[in-house]
């Protein structure tokens, strides 16, 4: 059975740091579990390791897609198999790091997600016309009377994840998050990094600030001129929010903020997702200094006396 490291948590608190350091110490490669790192071009608002951290571990599943392309679970679910399994094969050892709760909950549950990505084409259709009509919110008002299991645990915010959801419902009778295959194909160890509240929101609206001054408006300006032709980037946070701007139709301090909002209430939506539907040891990074040595620890326990 494979073994596995994942580093989760909400956003800004360091994740990306720590799975640097991890797979550096014990001979690993990070594979990406955030939904929007998959996209070329868009570094700056979706929290990339720099060019330079790239280089010093191999990552994967980081700039594989356009923005013009459709991304979803089941897409993820088989390319992080494929690679912790080759990655297994050359004695490295897999750290998966990233936000998106459902994506490495696919992996840990084994979710059956169908082999169609894309679900019947009737059915995705319909909903895709609720989408134009009536909003995510008609989505969303769909998934809470057919699905309330799953409306508390995906992200609802993305109108592709709510349409598989209603998808795999009315598919097989069971809510999405219910398609365990039941063969465990790995063992997960998965360490959770967390922060005071106050704390943790100082540091996201920090990163935001940071972002502007990297250059994010010159991102996300092409991002908006072409968004009739980017089906789900478009809609990740720290794009959607500035395009109000560029339409003129708000000033940028007003669209800033909502990004910081937004970027709050996503961190709270993860925290919320992580701590009940997974088995996460969590290290709390202001009240722990030494959680570093802590997780080496817990790791080489994990993978049987790894000695480095």
């Amino acid at each position: 059975m494979e073994k596995v490291i994942a580093v989760v948590g909400p956003t800004a608190v360091g994740k990306s740091a720590l799975g640097l350091k991890l797979a550096q110490k014990f001979n690993g490669e990070i594979i990406s579990g955030d939904s929007m790192q998959i996209y070329r071009g868009l570094d700056i608002g979706t929290a990339k390791d720099n060019p330079e951290e790239l280089l010093v571990v191999p990552h994967h599943l980081v700039n594989i897609s356009d923005v013009t392309e459709r991304y979803t679970v089941k897409d993820f679910q088989n390319k992080a198999v494929s690679v912790i399994k080759e990655l297994s094969s050359k004695g490295k050892n897999s750290f998966v790091v990233g936000g998106t709760g459902f994506y490495l909950n696919s992996l840990i549950q084994n979710l059956n997600l169908g082999g169609n990505a894309n679900g019947n084409n009737e059915l995705r259709n319909d909903l895709l016309k609720v989408e134009k009509d009536d909003g995510i919110d008609g989505l969303i008002n769909i998934l809470k009377k057919e699905d309330p299991v799953a409306l508390k645990s995906i992200d609802v915010s993305n109108a592709r994840r709510v349409i598989r959801a209603i998808e795999v419902h009315r598919e097989t009778g069971k809510s999405i998050i219910e398609q365990a295959n039941g063969s465990p194909w790995a063992e997960f160890y998965l360490i959770g990094l967390t922060d005071d509240r106050a704390k943790l929101y100082d540091r996201i609206n920090s990163r935001v600030d940071k972002m502007v001054n990297m250059g994010l408006l010159d991102e996300v300006r092409p991002v908006f001129e072409n968004r009739n032709n980017i089906p789900q980037a478009k809609n990740g946070i720290g794009y959607k929010e500035l395009f109000p701007y560029f339409e003129g139709t708000a000033t940028l301090e007003s669209c800033l903020e909502e990004i910081k909002k937004n970027s709050r209430h996503f961190a709270k939506r993860q925290l919320t997702y992580f701590r009940n539907q997974m088995n996460v040891d969590w290290y709390n990074i202001s009240d722990e200094p030494d959680y570093q040595i802590k997780v080496e620890n817990r790791i080489k326990e994990f993978l049987g006396g790894y000695n480095g």
